[in-house]
């Protein structure tokens, strides 16, 4: 059971249904990931981490690949999921 109360993507409405719909369209996997949903009783925190990661893997020095292995790299020292 979550401890942390989110908005399901059937009952979002105005700004956060439209990031939620950005955020699963741009997924490998289709879905809004789980880590943004906790954010979602703030839509316009939620808005802020959504284009700062955006931001972050976009291609520049490195490419979306190696800001991802970096990710996973540190989740896993962390023993972190995400």
């Amino acid at each position: 059971m979550p401890r942390i109360k989110t908005v399901e993507e059937a009952e979002a409405t105005g700004p956060l249904a439209e990031i939620y719909a950005r955020t699963k369209k741009q997924s490998v996997a289709g879905v809004v990931p789980e880590i943004l949903r906790t954010m979602s009783l703030r839509p316009d925190f939620l808005g802020a981490i959504d284009e700062a990661s955006r931001m972050h893997f976009t291609d520049g020095a490195l490419t979306r690949a190696e800001h991802e292995m970096i990710a996973s790299y540190v989740s896993a020292l962390n023993r972190c999921r995400y």
